[in-house]
């Protein structure tokens, strides 16, 4: 072989070389790049995944979304309650609820009759806080929200019917993971309870699910976990909840009374 073939041997190899070395760093290049990409993509699917959690309820202070401002009942405070009794009572019993819940519904079965004694007698000043814990176990019809706003309505309206249509409602409860009541079964359940229609007729206006989201928020941000949650004087009372007699003998005792 010449030098001059020896010479154009030697540079058909250099630029053979040189092309594989380029193809090389793309390579390189097109794996960081793609590394990246899957990278962000996994973030948004588990940003996505996280949101779509919250949206369906997992998170206990995640309900449902309710747009608009938070309209506070004319009975009811900023921190999601509805209040009943006299204001200088010497026991506060803070009662935490979800119109949804079974265990709820035999603390009201238990106590209701005593809470309303001692209502009625100035010891107690009660704070039903509705919550929407369990929107996630109606079958997508927020039943939760919709009860709290319907008894935040009435709270507003018509405040003397307030634990009446409380009573009602859990009398009247529907089971876990099912639709439970309709709109109109709901309003249906209040006019039982002596609510005026243009009361009931107000709950499809959805005033105050702001409120109950808020509220919810707020008693999950208080430690709040489950329902029912009830505390005395902004004590936990860690009693027998589902038996008359121990909240009665300890909101007496907090009250004072021999």
């Amino acid at each position: 072989m010449g030098k001059e073939s020896r010479n154009r041997s030697r540079e058909v190899r250099r630029r053979a070389e040189a092309a594989a070395a380029r193809r090389r760093r793309l390579h390189r290049r097109l794996l960081v790049v793609g590394g990246v990409v899957i990278v962000g993509l996994l973030v948004a699917i588990g940003l996505s995944v996280v949101k779509a959690a919250r949206d369906s309820g997992d998170d206990p202070g995640a309900t449902a979304a309710s747009s608009g401002p938070v309209v506070v009942p004319s009975s009811g405070t900023a921190a999601g309650a509805i209040v009943t009794g006299a204001a200088n009572a010497p026991a506060t019993v803070a009662v935490y609820l979800d119109y949804l819940c079974p265990y709820c519904a035999r603390f009201e079965k238990a106590n209701a009759g005593e809470l309303e004694r001692l209502i009625a007698a100035g010891t107690v000043r009660l704070e039903l806080h509705p919550l929407a814990f369990l929107d996630r176990l109606s079958a997508g019809t927020r039943y939760s929200t919709r009860t709290a706003n319907a008894v935040a309505t009435v709270a507003d309206a018509a405040p003397d019917r307030v634990l009446a249509f409380h009573k009602a409602l859990y009398d009247r409860q529907p089971a876990e993971n099912g639709p439970g009541l309709t709109d109109d079964e709901i309003a249906a359940v209040a006019a039982g309870a002596g609510v005026d229609k243009s009361v009931t007729d107000r709950f499809r206006l959805a005033t105050f699910e702001p409120w109950v989201t808020a509220g919810t928020r707020t008693a999950v941000d208080g430690g709040v976990s489950g329902t029912p949650t009830v505390r005395i004087n902004g004590k936990a009372f860690t009693g027998d909840l589902y038996t008359a007699g121990p909240l009665t003998k300890a909101i007496e005792t907090a009250a004072g009374k021999p």
